[in-house]
């Protein structure tokens, strides 16, 4: 049951971190750029395809989505995608975009669907978390950062909901069968206010650390 809070905790902090690099491009309009940057951003980050159907954001009105994202699988893994999502809110507030932090009022994340396919001793989602983890060292957190031209924004994000989620646990012993359970929803707040914004990185520690209680109720039924 750990192991599966564990890699859903980290496929909540990587969809955040994909989304917060559409963020940073979102402030100049350009939904072709904004998808682009998804994918790059995403599969960067974890070492699998990520794909995005449709990006929409708006500096007018300080709201976005994100429609059809599907992260794949690391090598070695057999089933189509680690996740999947219906789509990805955001409000943004707009008087913040050009400032330090940028406000975000509202991330939601509607439908994720998680593979969590065991092999061997290994599972997908734990090696897209590695990947994550590794990723997200390239960027200093804390009393190391420093201020300087061309580094990103802090952010503070005041509510993340992710609601009507389902995951599916796919391994060999389980002899083509797919056992599954429903998660929880879940609300998140005020990420970074007390600091008065955190580094992206820091944004998927905090989502991590929030995460285990509430899903170990979802998993429990499982048995893992």
């Amino acid at each position: 049951m750990k192991r599966v809070v564990k890699i859903f905790s980290g496929f909540t902090g990587a969809c955040v971190l994909i989304f917060v690099g559409a963020v940073f491009l979102a402030g100049y309009n350009m939904n072709s750029l904004v998808k682009e940057a998804v994918e790059k951003f995403g599969t960067e980050a974890t070492l699998a395809e990520v794909k995005l159907d449709k990006a929409e954001i708006s500096l007018k009105s300080g709201e976005g989505s994100l429609k059809g994202l599907k992260v794949g699988n690391p090598k070695g893994f057999k089933t189509p995608s680690a996740f999947e999502m219906g789509s990805i809110g955001i409000k943004m507030d707009i008087e913040t975009i050009t400032q330090d932090p940028i406000v975000i009022k509202e991330i939601v994340i509607t439908g994720p669907q998680v593979t969590y396919e065991l092999a061997g001793t290994n599972s997908n989602i734990d090696a897209i978390q590695k990947n994550v983890d590794a990723y997200s060292k390239q960027f200093p957190t804390g009393e190391n950062v420093k201020k300087s031209e061309g580094e990103r924004s802090k952010l503070i994000i005041e509510n993340i909901y992710i609601r009507g989620g389902n995951i599916g646990v796919s391994a060999g012993f389980l002899k083509g069968k797919t056992m599954n359970a429903s998660l929880p929803d879940i609300h998140l707040k005020d990420i970074g206010k007390k600091e008065k914004g955190v580094d992206p990185s820091q944004v998927i520690q905090e989502v991590m650390g929030s995460m285990t209680k509430a899903v170990g109720s979802a998993v429990a039924s499982l048995g893992l």
